[in-house]
């Protein structure tokens, strides 16, 4: 297979809104490339790898992390994207990022933070990936965060509150947040990795949740989209069983909302007459699946809240973690001194207790608050 041209309608790098502070171009990268370089050199993305996806870090070594989850996106966004002529280089920075603002023990860790920050204007982890990637990486002598393009940026801001979105328009007139309040969309390549995000963490929380032990193959077999590969893997491989079983099932439901998500969204160009970025952007989603993949989607994304993000386990496991980061906000917030000084924000100290208890891996999560409070609530 050949790779597809790119198309009218795919975001070009020369035509980018550029950076918030104006550079020289690179000799060898586009902007894109030049972002996601910038990604992958910093602090925050080393950092994903000790982030819980839905296992804690040190239940087991083969469970995703947000490093690898951050990876197994951009696989698919650029497999799909250049199958739709799409830049892979904008989808690979914003799959990159995404999840850049993601607190320590996942899910729970936003929900802490938010509640702990609710006086404060509150927490919310893709604001949080935005506000890495602007302000809290310290890398350059002229400016706070990378400087990433506006697309780049424009795809790191997934969702936005109309709250939010004011507060930031108010900082950048016709900004990234500006499509909040005006009800456009973002790049094709934003959108694309929107959904990719969603077909990588159903069927990695599939494969964990199985190899865990927490959920079985037999359960799966309620859920029509697993059972369907499932069925078409033992039919072809009667004696196939275990790892490979489970790994084959899953490569094939990848593989089939993979080809779903590239005809529909093509489908879905052709009838709206999308011929440039700029129309895409006026026009409504257009990355999409099918009305029957979207509901067999679904209904796994409800089994897996069901039977494993709701597992006695998991949960049990939630609850010391939501104990860990509340002491340590509540700390942090009463004595201002326990901040590492690059860390302290006089004008908005409640905030620099969340941009640093955000930052923290799970490890060092549980470290600190060992050291603060004695504790030890995790083996």
């Amino acid at each position: 297979m050949t790779d597809t041209p790119r198309a009218s309608y795919a975001s070009h790098p020369a035509h980018s809104r550029g950076r918030r502070f104006p550079e020289r171009p690179a000799p060898t990268r586009s902007d894109f490339q030049r972002d996601r370089d910038r990604i992958v050199h910093s602090s925050a993305f080393r950092r994903l790898v000790y982030k819980t996806q839905v296992f804690l870090n040190h239940e087991g070594d083969l469970f995703r992390t947000r490093l690898t989850h951050s990876l197994e996106v951009a696989q698919l966004g650029r497999s799909i994207g250049r199958s739709l002529g799409l830049d892979e280089d904008l989808i690979e920075t914003v799959a990159l990022a995404h999840d850049l603002g993601h607190t320590p023990f996942g899910h729970a860790g936003q929900d802490v933070l938010n509640d702990c920050m609710q006086a404060h204007g509150g927490f919310e982890h893709n604001l949080q990936s935005l506000r890495v990637v602007d302000q809290l990486e310290q890398r350059y002598p002229q400016f706070d965060g990378l400087n990433l393009s506006f697309e780049s940026r424009e795809g790191i801001l997934k969702h936005c509150s109309k709250r939010d979105a004011l507060r930031l328009e108010a900082l950048e007139p016709g900004g990234v947040a500006a499509r909040f309040l005006t009800g456009g969309q973002p790049s094709l390549e934003a959108q694309l990795c929107n959904l990719a995000d969603e077909v990588a963490y159903n069927a990695h929380d599939v494969d964990d949740g199985v190899r865990s032990g927490l959920i079985t193959l037999e359960q799966l077999e309620q859920v029509p989209l697993v059972k369907r590969f499932l069925d078409d893997t033992l039919t072809e491989f009667p004696h196939l069983t275990g790892k490979r079983l489970l790994a084959e099932t899953i490569r094939r439901m990848l593989s089939e909302q993979v080809y779903d998500i590239i005809a529909a969204t093509r489908a879905a160009i052709e009838h709206a007459g999308i011929t440039t970025a700029d129309d895409a952007r006026a026009a409504g989603p257009l990355v999409r699946f099918t009305p029957d993949m979207r509901h067999a989607s679904t209904e796994l994304k409800r089994f897996l809240f069901a039977n494993l993000y709701r597992h006695a386990a998991v949960a049990e496991k939630r609850a010391s973690a939501e104990e860990v980061l509340r002491d340590l906000f509540q700390i942090y917030l009463s004595d201002p001194s326990k901040l590492p000084p690059d860390c302290a924000n006089p004008d908005d100290h409640p905030r620099a207790c969340a941009d640093y208890i955000a930052g923290m891996t799970d490890r060092y999560a549980l470290r600190e608050h060992e050291r603060l409070t004695g504790k030890k609530l995790f083996g």
